[in-house]
């Protein structure tokens, strides 16, 4: 028997209950995995709160790091002993230890703690599929990127400054611009006090974005659009603050922009690419382009305090649970 996150009903943070679950032996192409450190992220909370449905009771979490304990008949490539993550997958990660699908799980390089790989599977494979395949960045752009100071936020600024992005951040605080900035954003915009496409108009003598990656969702659509070259591109990767609507019509009058919507799942697979993205990842982390540690640590117990602090935007950088 382990401890593991449930949750019954969807809800507020408070829906979330420690129980004990039994975990079981590994089947046939899977490995059970006991955690070191659990990734808490934006879209757990859409699953607690039930934007995205999911079958009930059921647990929470898609992103680990931890130990291979046993795996199961015909797993090649993964032992007992491996240090390894995983960023898709069942819910559940939210627990002690768990059952996995082998093929999802990726060997961590020996410099790399569990710690920081903890901060980079969901993290930091969700800035290099934005950077280098839904827009590939080439070096020497320039970028609008919401939510600079946030888990992803902190490692796009240093992928952009070891890419020669210049990155213009949007942030809530002045202490956030402060500590994007300190991670290679090169020009922070305080949302609070300034206007977002205005500033970026400023900033780019006139001219606009060619892309802009917006995570935040409804509450800065019209400020990304408004940020846009003629063709820019908005990629929407997440709703933090609500579902985004768009009229096509707006696009054309806008400058016959582009949007697209994308989903790891679809950038991800199959395994050998997924392994690809990974070594990219960790090799700007071993050659210290990219530094990430967690920034906040919960004890798994504490599951629900770690979602009011994200949901209240408490937070910067990266948040994980201690089993």
């Amino acid at each position: 028997m382990v401890q593991a996150i449930r949750f019954n009903e969807t809800g507020g943070p408070e829906v979330l209950r420690l129980e004990n679950i039994d975990v079981g032996e590994p089947g046939p192409g899977q490995a059970r995995v006991r955690h070191t450190y659990i990734a808490v992220n934006f879209i757990d909370i859409y699953f607690r709160t039930g934007r995205y449905p999911l079958a009930l009771p059921n647990g929470l979490g898609s992103d680990a790091v931890g130990v291979v304990e046993a795996v199961g008949p015909d797993v090649t490539g993964i032992a007992p002993g491996d240090r390894v993550g995983y960023l898709i997958g069942p819910q559940g990660a939210y627990s002690q230890a768990r059952v996995m699908p082998a093929d999802l799980l990726i060997p961590l390089p020996d410099g790399i703690s569990d710690s920081t790989a903890a901060t980079l599977m969901m993290k930091g494979m969700t800035a290099q599929y934005l950077f280098r395949q839904v827009y590939p960045l080439k070096g020497g752009e320039t970028i609008l990127y919401h939510a600079a100071a946030g888990g992803v936020g902190l490692i796009a600024c240093q992928w952009a400054r070891a890419m020669g992005v210049t990155m213009i951040g949007t942030v809530s605080t002045d202490e956030k611009a402060a500590v994007a900035k300190a991670n290679g954003c090169t020009h922070t915009i305080v949302t609070s006090r300034e206007n977002i496409a205005q500033r970026v108009r400023e900033l780019t003598g006139g001219k606009g974005v060619p892309v802009v990656y917006d995570s935040v969702g409804k509450d800065t659509l019209e400020a990304s659009l408004d940020s846009l070259q003629p063709r820019g591109s908005l990629v929407s990767n997440g709703t933090s603050s609500g579902p985004v609507v768009i009229d096509s019509q707006l696009l054309a009058a806008k400058g016959s922009l582009w949007v697209t919507r994308p989903a790891m799942m679809h950038y991800i697979q199959p395994r050998s690419h997924m392994l690809d993205m990974a070594r990219e990842l960790f090799d700007h982390v071993l050659t210290g382009n990219i530094v990430s540690e967690p920034q906040q640590t919960f004890a798994l117990a504490d599951a629900a305090d770690a979602h009011r602090a994200l949901e209240g935007r408490r937070t910067t950088g990266a948040t994980v649970l201690v089993p």
